[in-house]
């Protein structure tokens, strides 16, 4: 397979997962497309990804502002651009926000998803890398998890990752010449190794990293760390960590699986390390890392 005779769409490309899984297609030889609405990221990450593959590369790159929840935004990328395959990660993302207000989350990651679908199939565009979650387990029985789990998402969000699935499922047994890998993360950390881009959320973060990252440097007072009874060695609450660089490997590696196994069909992988950190351990490795001393409130 020549990576440099494949372009690929990237749903969201502008966020966390995506700005560093933009940065390794490139590096691979892959043209890049990137739509995204810039509901939960900004422009600049995308120049800060062409300042770090560096001009040559960047002439692989086309942003396009865009909603998938306006079809038209799509058909009219798909008419100007053949497309080999779609990683999709655009989407919302906040369990607590889901609780409170689940028809947002219906509305962004279920219609944009449906219309995304129907343009790839307009387009003869059949191979997708879908952005989903471990959340789909729910509260599991036992750990680590494993792919042939129950699936039982207990949440706004989680259901809405569940009800892709099931989606793309449909789909692929209905029509056989697509191939979908659907991808399960755990919980991604950490930032491109220049520092340049990394997750930095709009507003409150819901996740740990941003959060103590926000405290350190001042933007927000103190971590509350809730939970202190935990059946776990420090009693604060332990999740399987990995790294985003290692995620967005895990998604080239995908990729290249769709355009190398004929016979692929819809088929889930989880992305993990199988090893849990707990918060008040993540939250001493960073302090010992930036040197910034206690960061922490109980």
């Amino acid at each position: 397979m020549d990576a440099s005779q494949k372009t690929i769409l990237v749903t969201g490309g502008a966020g966390f997962i995506g700005t560093h899984t933009v940065v390794q297609l490139l590096n691979e030889g892959f043209k890049v497309s990137i739509i995204d609405n810039l509901d939960n990221s900004v422009i600049e990450a995308v120049d800060r990804v062409k300042e770090l593959v560096g001009p040559e590369l960047s002439k692989k790159l086309q942003f396009n502002l865009g909603d998938l929840r306006n079809r038209d935004d799509l058909d009219k990328l798909f008419s100007k651009t053949k497309f080999d395959a779609v990683i999709h990660f655009a989407g919302l993302k906040a369990v607590g926000e889901s609780v409170g207000n689940p028809r947002r989350y219906f509305d962004n990651n279920l219609i944009g998803t449906i219309n995304l679908y129907e343009i790839m199939a307009k387009y003869n565009c059949k191979k997708m890398v879908f952005s989903s979650s471990a959340t789909v387990y729910g509260q599991p029985e036992k750990i680590p998890c494993v792919e042939d789990f129950e699936l039982k998402a207990m949440n706004p969000y989680g259901r809405t990752k569940l009800f892709l699935e099931e989606i793309a499922r449909d789909i692929q047994k209905a029509e056989p010449d697509w191939r979908i890998i659907l991808l399960r993360y755990f919980n991604p950390v950490g930032a491109h190794e220049s520092g340049k881009i990394g997750e930095d959320p709009k507003g409150i973060p819901n996740n740990l990293m941003p959060y103590i990252q926000q405290v350190a440097v001042g933007r927000l007072p103190e971590l509350n760390v809730y939970g202190h009874d935990y059946p776990t060695k420090d009693g604060s609450a332990i999740r399987d960590y990995i790294h985003v660089m290692d995620l967005a490997d895990g998604h080239t590696a995908a990729l290249r699986k769709l355009f190398t196994t004929e016979s692929i069909g819809c088929v889930a992988y989880n992305l993990g390390t199988g090893c849990g950190t707990s918060v008040l351990e993540m939250v001493a490795a960073f302090e010992k890392a930036s040197g910034k001393g206690k960061i922490w409130c109980s």
